[in-house]
């Protein structure tokens, strides 16, 4: 008797911390067509601690990659995250070198509102928390941040993750990695870790849009 074929899925996992990330990554499952789990983490009490604690309890998922989507601005706001976050890039480089599923780390610095405000066509560089309540008149950043169709918002018009992505330029961490379609295998071949960059703007988003999209 043969043996059954087996079934191939573009299935991701994609934890996130905060409401922008959530409703942005969501309504991509519907756009892409690809399998997205999300599984967002309350940071609130542990930071990157908690998120570290998250993706060692689904340790086991099934699926092609996993991305771990945070901000580097607590890094900055709570002493004593840094020494966490290390932790947390360390426990994703040993799972990478192990050669199980691959944890590409995705670092938004100073956070995904700077890397929402880089979708809009006008915005040139001003301060993330300001131009959204003045410029695009939400008033406050909770505002934005509970935004429901904000994928819809960012990609109409002008505006769009293409644009976004042209416009990323320092980066904290870059991964190399390796697509392999025909057997549905990613393997990340190394991280780089660029420090020198923590006071620059960036990110390293484009990695998860890439992946996703071929």
């Amino acid at each position: 008797m043969s043996r059954p074929k087996r079934e191939l899925r573009k299935k991701f996992v994609i934890f996130c911390e905060g409401d922008t990330e959530y409703n942005y990554i969501d309504a991509m499952r519907l756009r892409q067509g690809v399998e997205l789990a999300l599984k967002p983490i309350n940071m609130q009490g542990g930071g990157y601690t908690n998120f570290l604690s998250a993706i060692k309890r689904e340790a086991s998922n099934n699926c092609l990659a996993k991305f771990i989507i945070i901000d580097f601005d607590r890094v900055k706001k709570h002493s004593g995250e840094l020494p966490k976050l290390k932790q947390l890039i360390r426990y994703c480089e040993l799972q990478n070198y192990s050669g199980k599923i691959p944890h590409f780390l995705i670092l938004d610095n100073p956070d995904f509102e700077y890397i929402a405000c880089l979708h809009i066509a006008d915005y040139s560089g001003q301060d993330a928390e300001t131009y959204i309540g003045r410029r695009l008149g939400f008033g406050n950043l909770e505002k934005f941040k509970a935004l429901e169709n904000v994928y819809d918002y960012l990609n109409t018009g002008d505006n769009s993750y293409n644009l976004m992505l042209s416009r990323l330029q320092k980066k904290i961490i870059v991964n190399s990695y390796r697509i392999n379609k025909t057997n549905f295998e990613i393997k990340i071949l190394g991280t780089e870790i660029i420090w020198e960059h923590e006071n620059e703007r960036g990110s390293n988003i484009n990695e998860f849009f890439e992946i996703i999209d071929w």
